[in-house]
Parts: C-alpha cells; sequence; structure tokens
C-alpha cells in the first residue's frame, strides 16, 4: 500500500477520496487553491499545499506545482479524482517520470480511449459492438457525406478528443453536413487544441446506458453492473440509476461481458466505465470508455455494497482484485441526483455565491457526497456541482418515494439550485414508468413553483 497518496482535485470528490485513503490508513495530502482556502478538502487532509489562485489553468491544471508538491510532502501516489488532468496522459506520464504512481490509466491507455477514433477501431478489433460510421478520422467535409451517404442520415460529428458535449453536431440531411462538419471542427479545435472529427449514425430515441468494470494488473477484469444515465441535459448527466429499467438479467451479462472484453483489449487497470447507447429493440453501441472513477460511482456503491475508490487504490498498489467482487449482484435500486448551483427557471444559470443555509438529509438509505456547508462560499471558477444525492431502496417505486422525501428535507439558501427541477421530474409519470430516452429533459416542461 502507498505511504502518502495526494489528490490533484477539490470539491466533492477529493473530500470522498480522502474518507477512502482514511479507511485504508493512508495519509493524504490536499492541494488547494486560493479560491477553495476554506474548502471541507483541505480541512480534513492530512497536509494541504496551495498551489496557486482561483482559475484552474493556475492551480488544478498548474502540473508543474502538483507535482511539486507531491515532492514536498513526499508522496508516492497520486490520484487526479474525475475532470481537470484526470484523463490527461501528459499527466500521467509526468508522474510515472517523476516516480509517483498515478491511480489511473497509462499515458497509452488514456491516448488509445481518449481519442474516440483510436478507440472505436480497437473495439472493432475487440468484436466489441460499435455505431456504424467512419472508422477512424474523418479529413473532409466530402469524406463526412461519403460516410452519412453509407450509413443514411440522421448522422453524429464528434470530437475524436472531446468530451462533455463540445465537438459534436447533429446532421439530419445531406444539407446539413457541410455546416455541421465546420463548425464542430472549429469547436473541437478551440475546445481540444485538436479537430480531429469522426462520424457515426445517429440512434434515434437512445438510452445510455454504463456498465461499471474494475481491473487488477494481471488481467483479471470484473464487471459490477449497470448504471442508466439516459437522463442528460446537453450531454451532461442530471440523474443517474441502477438497475436500469430497460436491461434484464440475460442482457446485464451480456453487456457486462462485453464490457469486460472492451477493458481487456484495452489493456485496462483500475476502476474504469464502458458507456454504450442502447436503441429501443435493445440493441447496443459501444460509446466510449472513461477511463477515471466517474461522477456517478456511488450509484453502483450503493446498489453493490462495493467501495470503488478503495478498491482503485488497491489495484493500483498491486492488490489482485478480491474473490467476492465475482459474486456481486445488483440489489434493490439506487438513483443519484446531482444538485448543482443553477437556476433551472432561467436556462440553468450558474447561481455562485454564499450559502446561507445548509441541511443536508439522513435516514436508512441516504447519501449525500458534498464538500459544502452553511456560510460556504461556492467559487465562480469551477463546476456548479454542489453534491450528490444518493438513495437505495428495495425496490424503484419505493427508491423514488425516498429520494423525494430526502429533496423535500435537502436545504441549501443561498444559491439556486437544481433541488426543485429534480422534484418536478420524480413526479413525471413518464419518468416514473421508466418510459424515457436521451430526449427526455429536452422535451420536459419545468415550472418553477415560485
Amino acid at each position: 500500500m502507498f505511504k502518502k497518496i495526494l489528490i490533484a482535485n477539490r470539491g466533492e470528490i477529493a473530500l470522498r477520496i480522502i474518507r477512502a485513503c482514511h479507511e485504508l490508513g493512508v495519509p493524504v495530502v490536499a492541494v488547494y487553491s486560493t479560491a477553495d482556502a476554506l474548502s471541507l478538502h483541505v480541512r480534513f487532509a492530512d497536509e494541504a499545499v496551495c498551489i496557486g489562485p482561483g482559475p484552474s489553468r493556475e492551480s488544478y491544471l498548474n502540473i508543474p506545482r502538483i507535482i511539486a508538491a507531491a515532492e514536498i510532502t513526499n508522496a508516492d501516489a497520486i490520484h487526479p479524482g474525475y475532470g481537470f488532468l484526470a484523463e490527461d496522459p501528459n499527466f500521467s506520464r509526468i508522474c510515472q517520470d517523476n516516480q509517483f504512481t498515478f491511480i489511473g490509466p497509462t499515458p497509452d491507455v488514456i491516448n488509445a480511449m481518449g481519442n474516440k477514433a483510436q478507440a472505436k477501431a480497437t473495439m472493432i478489433e475487440a468484436k466489441v459492438p460499435v455505431i456504424p460510421g467512419s472508422a477512424g478520422v474523418v479529413r473532409t467535409v466530402d469524406e463526412a457525406r461519403q460516410f452519412a451517404d453509407q450509413v443514411g442520415y440522421p448522422v453524429m460529428l464528434k470530437a475524436s478528443a472531446g468530451g462533455g458535449g463540445r465537438g459534436m453536431r447533429l446532421v439530419r440531411d445531406e444539407a446539413g453536413i457541410e455546416m455541421g462538419f465546420n463548425t464542430a471542427k472549429g469547436e473541437a479545435e478551440a475546445s481540444f487544441n485538436n479537430g480531429d472529427l469522426y462520424l457515426e449514425k445517429f440512434v434515434v430515441n437512445p438510452r445510455h446506458i454504463e456498465v461499471q468494470v474494475l481491473a487488477d494488473m494481471y488481467g483479471n477484469v470484473v464487471h459490477l453492473g449497470e448504471r442508466e444515465c439516459t437522463l442528460q441535459r446537453r450531454h451532461q448527466k442530471l440523474l443517474e440509476e441502477s438497475p436500469s429499467v430497460f436491461v434484464d438479467p440475460a442482457l446485464r451479462e451480456k453487456m457486462g461481458g462485453t464490457a469486460i472484453r472492451a477493458a481487456k483489449a484495452a489493456r485496462y487497470v483500475g476502476v474504469g466505465t464502458v458507456e454504450f447507447l442502447m436503441d429501443k429493440d435493445h440493441n447496443y453501441y459501444f460509446m466510449e470508455m472513461n477511463t477515471r472513477i466517474q461522477v456517478e460511482h456511488p450509484v453502483t456503491e450503493m446498489a453493490t455494497g462495493v467501495d470503488l475508490i478503495k478498491q482503485q487504490i488497491r489495484m493500483h498498489a498491486g492488490d489482485r482484485y478480491p474473490d467476492f467482487l465475482e459474486n456481486i449482484r445488483l440489489r434493490g435500486h439506487t438513483i443519484e441526483c446531482r444538485i448543482n448551483a443553477e437556476d433551472p427557471g432561467k436556462k440553468f444559470t450558474p447561481s455562485p455565491g454564499k450559502i446561507t443555509s445548509f441541511h443536508m438529509p439522513g435516514g436508512k438509505g441516504v447519501r449525500v457526497d458534498s464538500h459544502a456547508y452553511a456560510g460556504y462560499e461556492i467559487p465562480t471558477y469551477y463546476d456548479s456541482m454542489i453534491g450528490k444525492l444518493i438513495v437505495h431502496a428495495h425496490t424503484r417505486e419505493r427508491a423514488i418515494n425516498r429520494m423525494r422525501q430526502a429533496l423535500e428535507e435537502c436545504i441549501i439558501e443561498g444559491p439556486k439550485t437544481t433541488i426543485p427541477y429534480h422534484q418536478a421530474i420524480m413526479r413525471d409519470p413518464a419518468f416514473i414508468k421508466g418510459d424515457f430516452d436521451t430526449s427526455f429533459l429536452d422535451n420536459f416542461i419545468y415550472q418553477p413553483t415560485e
């Protein structure tokens, strides 16, 4: 096991990793910006090092300062959490070069899976089902037009180095291919400094299903079931649950086997997620592999009882995964709502500022992952997520009822939040029936109660 772990992140995920490290008996170093000086991850770490001012590029994205912090505190491992540098192959390589264990994939794996076109080619070779489209990068508008003619419209143009919905354009017919290509390419270059695009057949009214995998250094891979991540706004997840109402036990094992095959093809080590799109006929297609711990990992933890962060650390410390994971099955039903400092009544405008009152729910089957507290000032520099509210119950119906009650008890005053938006979703008949796809929130009518 490691002697000391530095966490190259902030907020709720930094606090979550601190808890796992302390349970393993490992001291923790927190890094923080001046904007986060009063954050809870700084208070609960064993040591803390300020690495710069508020803007991410001067602090949490500043690799030399993070490495220097690890050196002066004698850390021997660095956990990147999610976001920031978690999927940066250069950071992974620099950690290796400076004799720090990067608690994440190798640079080669991050490159292979982070480049969507390369990842797709790897999956095709491993006989993992992929969405029909280009085998690699499309270089010109004419090439994009050729592939679109082959697979049929509508098609989706996607940035090879992309994520978070940037560098993506839906093209419904040939008339829109040139504008779609140029717009997506320009956005990809601006966002990722890489304008490469690939093209896929657009799956109409799909569901977004992801499978959690865990792999050790010895070629052993296990899956821990699926998460339903279909409820998204502008390609950003707002609510996740497990199991999916659309996946039966036989399909779960089939998808799990496919995810294991994908992880082995990528020579993956640690905790990762294989994401699929599924059509109305239960055909599923590889979309991407996230080479990090996911925001929504508590859903799987509540559904299985497995501490994913602790297992991730153990895998990177050289442990084999324990045999009991082979027999893990999803139990009951889990739902997670992301609570963001945004005003859903005003097109989700960010709402930073001071939290004047803060009360989180409790009771059986309720979990809260948050770094916020009364008096906490939400910075303007970072993601707007205040925390995650997760509930578990015996059935989906009971989980929805438990989430309704938990949201009612969730009090955050000062900034506007997405709490009332989630309350509206919990009352929606289509959601309650499990009748939704990725367009659900695009058509969801939210009426603020104020």
